[in-house]
């Protein structure tokens, strides 16, 4: 498949859609993946729609029951809330079923927080439509809070909580149970419908003077303004003015709809980004089918002639010579089936990191309660993840250091432990590494290998029981590694096993040749015995380039889990049962 947009493959802002990269696409994508993100793509999504009832609801009328309403917020990590939507009113009732749903877009890789109001709206009221209610007209009967995670990570993807006030007393301020808030989350079905294409492209220009273009297409949707995002991208071919490329797969759901216009631009690849632009096409979805196995359509680019804007028509055609629709199984099916996602974490402890009792160590623990880069990756990761886990009882290990009265370790037990490697929770991991810090010495050098095969053999003993889990190892380190060859061994066996690994670099350190172990950035990983990995399984982020700035830690590195998790299954042919 091409590297795409699949509600029914993965997640993005962003998660559930897919995307899956090719053992022989031999060209650098780093330049065409920032070409990308700078035009507005990001991750995979999928909609979910929210149904709603409520039981046991105060009575505030006096003589009848009350009216209630319940209004849906998100809330962001500042404590804003934005409204997603409103029920209608049911009269009369402590118990309601409301009819109308709440549509959002659930993002795998941020921790989107829902707050839920319930009013009894005032008989004077009841005329107006729901949207042009004053909520401070109204009285509230309770409020309820959650994760989207929480919901959809339920069996039957249902989840109860609680409604609460505030009631004051002479003395203080305390909550009180006011009632249960049922939410009910179900996928839209347009989300699992994903169109596969194959196009190809004959008679392109040729934009290089000692060898031919190096054409990939991008394929975006238009939107209200006018612009257009990206939502779909082909590998890039080398030297080829006649090209045909794998097959593509869209999302609905991430067209629109198949009526939705689309932009197929055609560019050829250059190393620094600026990708020259061979000609384009605009159709719909529903025209690509008509296209289908047809003349092709004339390519054009736009042309300025004096002011004014036209277009000039290319002898380059676009031809596409397969279209077919299918319902894939999505990341949200397999979490229904009981699939889980288990944490595990790795930490650096080499000396370059400093003196852990030194305020400039990345080691250092600010007792004011800032966290260190590590403290914080773990903290943010595991903010997402640990919704996916039931036990929530994480695997932790570090490496580089040498525990006490011990030989220098690249595979230790954070706890302290002889025996087991799990510890309870997200605070579990942060005491362990806190407790760590005080029972090693710091050493060297920085070896990835030990902890990938350990992670590995737990989940090749995973698989082989059969167990409905994928796990997910981070590593956070400082430093580039030392055993590189090594650690490509140790993941081209492990692409074959239900496991993905982050890797976070923190501090200066130059991490280019790091970057060579996530698939994304090249060529396919290949082992010292010639096999090459079956799926990237790697993501890599310096810490440096995303703190601050608009795509957090935790966006850059688990926007493509879902799709690898996705990719897994189905080499695997493993599939929810029904």
């Amino acid at each position: 498949m091409g590297n795409c947009c699949l509600g029914g493959a993965g997640a993005g802002p962003y998660a559930a859609g897919g995307s899956s990269s090719h053992p022989d696409a031999n060209v650098p994508n780093d330049a065409v993946e920032g070409f990308l993100k700078y035009r507005g793509y990001h991750g995979l999504y999928t909609q979910i729609e929210l149904s709603l009832s409520a039981s046991n609801l105060r009575d505030r009328d006096v003589l009848s029951k009350s009216d209630p309403m319940v209004v849906i917020y998100t809330k962001g990590r500042d404590g804003s809330l934005q409204e997603l939507g409103r029920t209608e009113v049911v009269l009369n009732s402590l118990n309601p079923q409301w009819i109308k749903k709440v549509i959002i877009t659930y993002y795998f890789e941020v921790v989107q927080t829902l707050v839920f109001r319930v009013y009894d709206i005032d008989t004077q009221f009841h005329g107006l439509e729901e949207k042009m209610l004053k909520l401070d007209e109204q009285q509230l009967l309770g409020e309820a809070t959650c994760l989207l995670s929480e919901i959809v990570t339920k069996r039957d993807r249902t989840l109860a909580i609680d409604l609460v006030g505030k009631v004051e007393s002479t003395s203080s301020t305390h909550l009180r149970k006011l009632g249960q808030l049922k939410v009910h989350a179900e996928e839209c079905a347009l989300s699992k419908t994903t169109a596969e294409l194959v196009f190809r492209c004959t008679d392109l220009e040729n934009k290089e003077l000692f060898s031919k273009s190096d054409p990939f297409l991008v394929i975006s949707k238009c939107v209200e303004n006018g612009n257009s995002v990206p939502i779909c991208k082909t590998e890039v071919l080398k030297n080829d003015l006649n090209p045909m490329w794998k097959p593509v797969s869209i999302s609905i759901s991430r067209a629109g709809r198949k009526e939705t216009p689309l932009v197929i631009e055609c560019f050829n690849f250059n190393s620094n980004g600026r990708h020259d632009l061979l000609g384009k096409v605009e159709k719909s979805l529903a025209d690509l089918e008509k296209l289908s196995g047809g003349q092709g359509e004339h390519m054009f680019v736009p042309i300025s002639i004096g002011k004014d804007q036209q277009t000039k028509v290319l002898k380059s055609r676009l031809f596409v010579d397969k279209f077919s629709e299918s319902v894939h199984h999505t990341f949200l099916d397999y979490l229904d089936n009981g699939f889980e996602l288990s944490f595990m974490v790795a930490i650096d402890f080499t000396a370059s990191n400093g003196n852990p009792r030194l305020p400039d160590s990345l080691h250092y623990i600010d007792h004011s309660g800032r966290p260190n880069a590590y403290q914080k990756a773990i903290l943010e990761v595991g903010e997402v993840l640990q919704c996916y886990d039931s036990d929530r009882k994480f695997h932790a290990w570090g490496f580089g250091a040498r525990p006490i009265d011990g030989p220098v370790s690249h595979c230790f037990n954070l706890n302290g432990s002889s025996g087991h490697s799990k510890v309870e929770g997200i605070h579990g991991i942060m005491t362990a590494y806190t407790s760590a810090l005080s029972n090693v010495t710091l050493a060297g050098p920085t070896l990835f290998g030990p902890v990938i095969t350990a992670a590995a053999r737990i989940a090749s003993q995973s698989l082989a029981a059969n167990e409905k889990k994928y796990f997910v190892l981070l590593i956070i380190t400082d430093g580039v590694i030392t055993d590189l060859q090594e650690t490509k061994d140790a993941l081209v066996n492990a692409s074959d096993l239900p496991l993905s690994i982050l890797i976070v670099g923190v501090g200066g350190a130059d991490f280019k040749e790091m970057e060579v172990l996530d698939a994304d950035k090249g060529e396919r990983l290949e082992s010292t015995t010639g096999r090459v990995a079956t799926r990237d399984i790697v993501q890599f982020v310096p810490f440096r380039d995303v703190q601050g700035g608009e795509i957090s830690v935790v966006q850059s590195l688990l926007e493509e889990l879902p799709s690898q998790f996705l990719t897994f299954m189905r080499n695997r042919d493993i599939h929810p049962s029904t």
